[in-house]
C-alpha cells in the first residue's frame, strides 16, 4: 500500500512541476526549426540575419480597388497613421516627407550624409547650378517639404540625402504617392521594429495595419479598397497560425478517433479516462523537458506529439486487455518483458534523431524518446493502481473474431509481398540520389498563390529580395564601412546597367569617417564661400543676402565631428544601420548588403557571376540565400540518413542481444524492411518528392512496427495468437494509424509528411508481421 502512494503522489509531483515548466512555455512557429544548432561564423550571420536583419523587418502593402484617388488618399491616410505608431520605424510609400520625423536630424547632418558633397561642389559655377535646381524644387510637388529649407540649404541636400535613403529602383508615383507599374495598386513598405524572429511583434504590426485600414475602409469614400499584405513577418504569422490551427485539428481528430474506439472496446467512460493517462502523462512531461532543454517548443514537435497519442495509448490497451485475461501479476510476467523490449526498440530508433545538426528533429527526438518512456513507466506503475485488480473489457466481438481469420489466411501474401518489396528496392536502388529532393520549399507552409502575391508585390515596390546578401567582414566598423562603400561603388554601377534593382547599405545611413572627413573636408571657409555664392547669384531670383543661415551651416558643419552611431539613436537609422551591421563575439564586425532583383527578372534572379566578378577584389561575398540554406538542407539529409542507418541497426542489434535467434530475429525485422521499402517506392513512384520528414516517418515506422512484430513473435512462440491478444494488438494498431493518419489531412506540409508515411507504414507492418508467421502449432488459432 505505502508503495502505491508513493507511486501516486511521486506521478502526481511529475505532472504538477510538468504544467508548471509549460505555464512559462514559449510556443515557437519560425523556421528555427530547419536552422542550425551550431552553424558556422557566416550561417551565424545568415541566420541572423532571417531573425532579426533589415529583410526580415519589411512589410509589402498594396492598396487595390477604386479609383487613383482613392488609394493614394488611403496610401498617405495609412502612412501617417503608421508612422505614429511605435510599431514602426519606418512607413514609406513614396512620399518625400516619409522621413519627416528625421529631417532636423538630417538637415543637422546633411553635409556628413550627401554623395553631393565633393571637392568643387561649392565653386561658382557650381553653385549656380545648384541653386537653380532648387528653386525649381520648390516649384515641383515636392516643393512643399522643401519649401521650409530652401534658405539653409539652397544646394538641397537634404533632398539629396533624403532620395538617396529611398535610393534601390523605387516603383513609379501617381497622385504623388508609389503605385505598380500597371496603375492598379498603391504601394508602402514598411519596416517594423520587432524583428523577424519575434512572431508576437510581427503579429502586433500586422494587426496595427488591418485595423487602421479597416478604419479607413469604414469611410464611404473608400469602401472599394482592399488590402494586400506580404513580407517575412506575414509568413511568420500566417505560418505561427497554420500551425497552431493544424495542432489544434489533429488533436481533436485523434482524441476523438481514438476516445470512440476505447469506449467501443472498453465500455466504460472510467477506462477511457485510465486509458488516456499514460499518453497525457507523456505529453506534459516530453513537452516539459523539451521547453526545458531548448527554452521553447516547435508548434511541430507538439503535432508529432498529438500523433504519438497513438502509440502512448497502445500500451493502456494492452494492459486493459492482456491483463484482465490474465491478472496483472500475470500481465507483468508474460506480456510485460515484450512491451518492455518494444518501448526500448522505439527508444533506439527515436533516440538517433536527438544527435541531429539543428533543433526541428532534435526537439522531436527528445520528445518522442521522453513520452514513450513516461507512458509506459506510468502503464507499468500507475495505471494497475489506479485501475484496480477487476478490469472487465467486453470479450472479442464478431468483427474481431472475423478480421482475425482474415489475419490467418495472411500467409498466403507472403510472396506476392516479398515479390513486390524486390521490385520496391529495385526501384529504389535505379532512383539513387533523385530519390531525395532537396527543394526547401518543400517543408514551408506558405502556398502557391502566397509566393506569387509577394513576388508580385516584392517586383512593384522594389523591396530587397530575402534571397541575394552581400556579406562583408571587417576587423571594425569603420573597416566594414569603408568596406560597404567600395562595394557600394561596384553595385552602383550595375544598377546603372540594370543588373540589379537596387540594394541596402549601412554606409548609406552611416558613412565611413574616412568618407565624412572628405565631405567635410570639400566645405570651403566662410570667407571663401561667401563671395562665391555672392558671385553665383548675381541677376538670380534668390539674392545671397537672404543665404546667412547657409553659410553659417556649412561653417558649422566644417568645424563638427564626424557622425557617430551614436548620434543616430531615437532615429529610425540607427534600426537600419543596426539591422544590416553586427559585431560578433570575437569582436570583429559584419555587415550586409540586402540586394534588390531587377524589375521583370524570372523568378526574382540576379546575375550571380555577374556580381560576383563586378565585386572581386572588394572582400565581399555574394551569397545566394535559398542556395545556402538548400545546401544547408542536403547536409541535413545527408546526416539524417546517416542518423536513421543507425536507427535501424540499433533496433535490429538490441532485438538481436534480447531474442538471441536468428529465426526470430528474421521474423521480426524482415516485416519492417519491406514496409519501409514498399512505403518509400510507392510514395515516390506515385509523384511525391520525398525529403527530410518522409525519412523521418520511415524511420518511425520501424521504432513503431517493432512493438506490433515482437507481439506477433511472442504469439507464435507460444502457440498462437488469441482472439483477446488479437484484440489487444488490432486496437492498438489502429489508435497508431488515427493518430497518424490525423497528421496525413494536415495543411502543414512537415506533418503531413510524417502523416502519410507512417499511417500506412504501420498497418503494412501488422500484415507483413501476419503474413511471415509460421502457421500455429495444430493449425488453430487458439
Amino acid at each position: 500500500m505505502k508503495a502505491a502512494v508513493f507511486k501516486l503522489v511521486l506521478w502526481a509531483m511529475a505532472m504538477l512541476a510538468g504544467l508548471a515548466v509549460l505555464t512559462q512555455t514559449r510556443f515557437v512557429a519560425d523556421m528555427s526549426f530547419f536552422l542550425p544548432s551550431s552553424p558556422t561564423a557566416e550561417q551565424r550571420l545568415l541566420v541572423d540575419q532571417m531573425k532579426d536583419g533589415s529583410v526580415s523587418r519589411l512589410l509589402m502593402v498594396a492598396i487595390e480597388g477604386g479609383s487613383d484617388d482613392q488609394r493614394a488618399q488611403a496610401s498617405r491616410d495609412l502612412r501617417q497613421a503608421l508612422t505614429a505608431s511605435d510599431l514602426y520605424a519606418s512607413v514609406q510609400n513614396g512620399e518625400l516627407d516619409g522621413l519627416s520625423a528625421e529631417r532636423d536630424f538630417l538637415l543637422r547632418f546633411r553635409y556628413h550624409l550627401s554623395p553631393r558633397v565633393a571637392p568643387g561642389r561649392f565653386e561658382v559655377a557650381s553653385l549656380r547650378d545648384a541653386v537653380a535646381n532648387a528653386i525649381d524644387l520648390v516649384s515641383s510637388p515636392m516643393g512643399q517639404l522643401f519649401k521650409p529649407y530652401v534658405l539653409r540649404d539652397p544646394t538641397a541636400e537634404l533632398v539629396e540625402v533624403l532620395t538617396g535613403m529611398q535610393a534601390g529602383g523605387e516603383p513609379p508615383t501617381r497622385h504623388g504617392v508609389w503605385s505598380s507599374p500597371d496603375g492598379e495598386r498603391a504601394l508602402l513598405l514598411a519596416q517594423t521594429r520587432a524583428g523577424g524572429a519575434d512572431t508576437d511583434g510581427q503579429a502586433q504590426a500586422i494587426a496595427a495595419v488591418q485595423d487602421t485600414f479597416a478604419r479607413l475602409q469604414a469611410q464611404p469614400a473608400l469602401s472599394g479598397l482592399r488590402l494586400v499584405l506580404s513580407g517575412p513577418g506575414m509568413f511568420a504569422v500566417q505560418a505561427r497560425a497554420t500551425v497552431r490551427d493544424a495542432i489544434e485539428r489533429i488533436s481533436l481528430i485523434s482524441g476523438i478517433g481514438i476516445g470512440l474506439l476505447l469506449l467501443v472496446i472498453c465500455r466504460s467512460p472510467r477506462m477511457l479516462a485510465l486509458g488516456m493517462l499514460p499518453v497525457v502523462s507523456g505529453a506534459i512531461v516530453a513537452a516539459a523537458v523539451v521547453a526545458l532543454a531548448y527554452g521553447s517548443i516547435h508548434g511541430i514537435t507538439l503535432g508529432f506529439g498529438a500523433a504519438l497519442i497513438g502509440e502512448g495509448v497502445d500500451y493502456a490497451i494492452y494492459y486493459f486487455v492482456q491483463a484482465g485475461r490474465v491478472g496483472v501479476q500475470g500481465w507483468r510476467e508474460r506480456f510485460w518483458p515484450t512491451i518492455r523490449l518494444g518501448v526500448l526498440t522505439s527508444v533506439a530508433g527515436f533516440s538517433v534523431l536527438m544527435l541531429a545538426g539543428f533543433p526541428g528533429l532534435a526537439q522531436l527526438g527528445l520528445y518522442a524518446v521522453t513520452g514513450v518512456v513516461v507512458a509506459a513507466v506510468v502503464t507499468r506503475h500507475v495505471l494497475p493502481v489506479l485501475a484496480g485488480e477487476r478490469l472487465q473489457v467486453p470479450p472479442p466481438g464478431a468483427l474481431a473474431r472475423i478480421t482475425q481469420g482474415w489475419l490467418s489466411q495472411a500467409a498466403v501474401l507472403r510472396w506476392p509481398l516479398v515479390v513486390a518489396a524486390l521490385v520496391a528496392l529495385g526501384y529504389l536502388a535505379f532512383q539513387g540520389p533523385r530519390l531525395w529532393s532537396t527543394n526547401l520549399s518543400a517543408l514551408s507552409t506558405v502556398s502557391v498563390e502566397e509566393a506569387q502575391v509577394d513576388a508580385r508585390l516584392r517586383a512593384d515596390i522594389g523591396a530587397p529580395d530575402a534571397r541575394y546578401l552581400v556579406l562583408l567582414s571587417g576587423a571594425d566598423r569603420e573597416a566594414v564601412l569603408q568596406a560597404a562603400e567600395q562595394a557600394g561603388q561596384r553595385l552602383d554601377a550595375l544598377v546603372a546597367q540594370g543588373l540589379i534593382g537596387g540594394y541596402d547599405s549601412p554606409a548609406r545611413f552611416l558613412p565611413s569617417e574616412r568618407t565624412q572627413a572628405a565631405r567635410l573636408a570639400a566645405l570651403p571657409p566662410r570667407e571663401v564661400l561667401a563671395p562665391a555664392l555672392a558671385q553665383a547669384l548675381v541677376d538670380a531670383p534668390l539674392p545671397a543676402t537672404r543665404l546667412g543661415g547657409f553659410l553659417d551651416d556649412v561653417q558649422a558643419a566644417r568645424q563638427a565631428g564626424p557622425l557617430t552611431r551614436a548620434d543616430l539613436d531615437g532615429t529610425a537609422m540607427a534600426l537600419a544601420v543596426d539591422a544590416l551591421m553586427n559585431r560578433t563575439p570575437d569582436g570583429r564586425w559584419n555587415a550586409v548588403l540586402p540586394l534588390r532583383p531587377p524589375h521583370g527578372a524570372a523568378e526574382a534572379e540576379v546575375p550571380v557571376e555577374r556580381l560576383a566578378q563586378a565585386l572581386a577584389g572588394t572582400g565581399a561575398v555574394l551569397v545566394d540565400l535559398k542556395g545556402e540554406f538548400e545546401g544547408i538542407y542536403a547536409s541535413y539529409l545527408d546526416q539524417a540518413m546517416g542518423l536513421s542507418l543507425g536507427g535501424v541497426l540499433a533496433v535490429i542489434a538490441l532485438l538481436a542481444f534480447t531474442l538471441r535467434s536468428l529465426r526470430r530475429l528474421a521474423r521480426v525485422v524482415t516485416p519492417l524492411l519491406l514496409a519501409v521499402a514498399l512505403v518509400a517506392a510507392t510514395m515516390h513512384a506515385t509523384g511525391t518528392p520525398l525529403h527530410l520528414m518522409h525519412l523521418v516517418g520511415l524511420l518511425l515506422i520501424v521504432a513503431i512496427g517493432s512493438n506490433y512484430a515482437l507481439f506477433f513473435d511472442q504469439v507464435q512462440e507460444e502457440g498462437g495468437l488469441t482472439p483477446d491478444l488479437w484484440l489487444s494488438m488490432s486496437v492498438a494498431v489502429l489508435t497508431t494509424v488515427i493518430g497518424f493518419g490525423a497528421l496525413a489531412v494536415s495543411h502543414v506540409p512537415v506533418l503531413r509528411a510524417m502523416g502519410v508515411t507512417v499511417a500506412p507504414g504501420v498497418l503494412l507492418t501488422l500484415l507483413l508481421s501476419a503474413a511471415f508467421m509460421p502457421p500455429p502449432r495444430g493449425g488453430q488459432t487458439a
